[in-house]
């Protein structure tokens, strides 16, 4: 019983000085207009809300209406006075109440400390995690020499809340003096917490000298409150309240209506409670020459707050639209020859799949015809287009590159309902299309393998078929009847090609284009000079196949003595990101500043750089080209 009486009187000694009669009202504190046409101000509810607070600007809602709650989701200074004066157990008693507020805070709160002495001192950054604030409470001493920075603590403060990207920002300042060294005024530190849209909670421990109207002043004029303890022994009841009271507090903003040298009403209301009522009186210079500050995050700052930013966003524009103009104006040299052999080279069953896409896309065959005359001449689109045909894919180019855009635009869309950045939002997108591509570099890459698997009993079976006193066409066709694809397709293609009339070297040379193989090469140019200097093409063979064999078997031995150090590199690039995931699944507090501080994104990106480097160091060493 006592210990509750105790409680009671402690939570008495703790109520904030604006508090006063109707409780039972909706409290509207500290509207600003600095940010014309945007309106923020505080309401504080007698008790806890479900959901915001409704919102009548000249008995209208009001347009573009946000609120949050400061309970939530926040960003909290916590300033400390470690003056002479707090010397004892002052100090103690600080530091415990303060530690204690840390250790019950949400887990989506992050707080930074701030000694206040004779200078204004940042002892932690913002970290959602405890320990580091925690540490500095807990080691926190008084400074030797004389002097209280009260307004110095709150522009310090100020400016670190201004780079969070948490929109709930509060300052809670200790202190059980007087300001004496700052820097800054009074005028200054209102102006600054303003400036970061911060409310500033003081807490007074009031003596006989103590002062606290410049305190009660910096509360009422930032939409804080203005507490007052005893003794520090009631400083634990005290963070308890402004704890409390946080829960209650909303975060207004919405757009206003008014125009510079309107005063409008204003009221906000809420299930069961009184409404509360303001006034709005925007400045007859409200706006001029400020840029709105309503804007989206898609852009970086410089658009909006250089007088060259626009300048510079047209630029960017009208370049993209040149660069669609010129390419929508670029003529593709036309491929007459390879559409009229297309019909004759592939087989029924691939017509009839190469058939089927164009089919599926005939409302769109105009853009898709449009799409190809424009980008069909530049060189990645020819790269694409040799890439569909190494893995045998029925697509064309045009439909690639569509399949492509329309997957990164579903990633990217599913990223933007996640509410994720635009950097990441941008490098989904470029994900999302790399992923068909990357699909078909590898298809490609094992079709050309599994050619050059085959590639030595195919040239024994061409000898063969050259001793024998066939033609090496014949021998061809031999290749074809008894191979197996993916070789004996890429063969037939070179008969067909020849049966319509082109030369045989040019049908096996365009062959080696397209698959790009380099032993399929180093046969072609063998025999190409053989067919063109003469000589016995059965032994040309024989030698060719034994090279080809020697090549592959030192190319196995090779991949054999280097397979340590390719499984070192897998390993060494992989154990960093299966410990972040360890460490993140079994204490994601400890992860935390990792991933939601500038620090960390930029330890982050120093890591995966310094990976890319050591990878890339280690692919040079076990590589070898023969």
């Amino acid at each position: 019983m006592r210990r509750l009486l105790a409680v009671a009187c402690a939570l008495a000694l703790a109520a904030p000085a604006a508090a006063g009669g109707g409780a039972a009202s909706l409290k509207i504190r500290n509207v600003e207009v600095g940010d014309y046409p945007t309106v923020r101000f505080a309401v504080v509810a007698p008790r806890a809300l479900a959901r915001p607070p409704a919102v009548l600007e000249g008995g209208r809602p009001a347009a573009g209406l946000e609120a949050r709650n400061l309970g939530r989701s926040k960003s909290i200074v916590l300033a400390v006075d470690r003056s002479q004066s707090m010397a004892g157990r002052a100090i103690s008693d600080a530091s415990d109440a303060a530690r204690a507020f840390v250790a019950v805070k949400p887990g989506s709160d992050r707080i930074a400390v701030v000694a206040v002495a004779s200078k204004a001192l940042s002892l932690t950054g913002f970290s959602g995690s405890t320990i580091d604030a925690d540490s500095a409470l807990r080691t926190i001493e008084v400074d030797r020499r004389y002097g209280t920075a009260l307004f110095d603590s709150v522009v310090l403060s100020a400016r670190a809340l201004a780079g969070e990207p948490r929109r709930g920002r509060v300052i809670i300042l200790l202190t059980d003096g007087q300001e004496t060294t700052s820097a800054a005024s009074l005028a200054t530190a209102i102006r600054a917490a303003n400036k970061a849209h911060a409310h500033v909670y003081p807490i007074g421990i009031e003596s006989r000298d103590f002062r606290p109207a410049p305190l009660k002043r910096l509360a009422r004029a930032t939409g804080g409150s203005y507490y007052r303890a005893a003794s520090s022994r009631a400083l634990a009841a005290v963070y308890a309240s402004i704890a409390d009271e946080l829960q209650r507090t909303w975060q207004v903003t919405y757009v206003t209506s008014a125009r510079p040298g309107d005063t409008l009403a204003l009221r906000v209301s809420a299930p069961g409670l009184a409404p509360g009522r303001a006034d709005l009186a925007v400045p007859a210079g409200a706006g001029v020459g400020a840029v709105t500050p309503a804007r989206g995050r898609s852009l970086p700052g410089i658009f909006y707050r250089h007088r060259l930013g626009p300048n510079l966003l047209g630029l960017a524009v009208g370049a993209c639209v040149l660069l669609g103009i010129l390419a929508l104006s670029a003529a593709r040299p036309g491929a007459r020859l390879r559409r009229r052999l297309a019909p004759h080279v592939e087989s029924e069953r691939k017509r009839a799949e190469w058939q089927a896409p164009r089919e599926r896309f005939a409302t769109a065959s105009a853009i898709l015809r449009a799409t190809e005359r424009a980008f069909g001449n530049l060189r990645l689109w020819r790269r694409l287009h040799a890439l569909i045909e190494r893995a045998d894919v029925p697509l064309t180019t045009v439909e690639l590159v569509y399949i492509a855009a329309g997957i990164a635009f579903v990633l990217g869309l599913l990223a933007g309902v996640l509410a994720a950045p635009p950097l990441a939002i941008l490098l989904t997108m470029a994900g999302g299309f790399a992923l068909p591509i990357a699909f078909l570099w590898s298809k490609a890459r094992r079709r050309i393998d599994a050619i050059e698997a085959q590639l030595p009993d195919l040239l024994i079976t061409i000898a063969a078929s050259l001793k024998a006193g066939h033609s090496f066409r014949q021998g061809l066709q031999a290749v074809v009847d008894e191979g197996q694809p993916p070789a004996s397709d890429e063969f037939k293609r070179v008969l067909t090609d020849a049966r319509l009339g082109r030369p045989m070297d040019d049908a096996l040379g365009e062959m080696a284009d397209r698959l790009g193989s380099k032993n399929l090469r180093f046969v072609i140019t063998a025999v190409t000079i053989q067919r063109q200097v003469g000589g016995s093409l059965a032994g040309i063979f024989d030698m060719v196949a034994d090279t080809v064999r020697q090549r592959q078997q030192f190319a196995r031995k090779i991949r054999s003595l280097t397979a340590m150090g390719r499984m070192s590199a897998y390993v060494l690039a992989g154990i960093p990101f299966f410990l972040a995931f360890a460490i993140t699944a079994m204490n994601p507090e400890y992860m935390a500043p990792l991933y939601t501080t500038s620090t960390g994104h930029k330890l982050i990106a120093v890591g995966l750089v310094m990976m890319a480097i050591g990878s890339l160091l280690l692919k040079k060493i076990v590589s070898f080209r023969g």
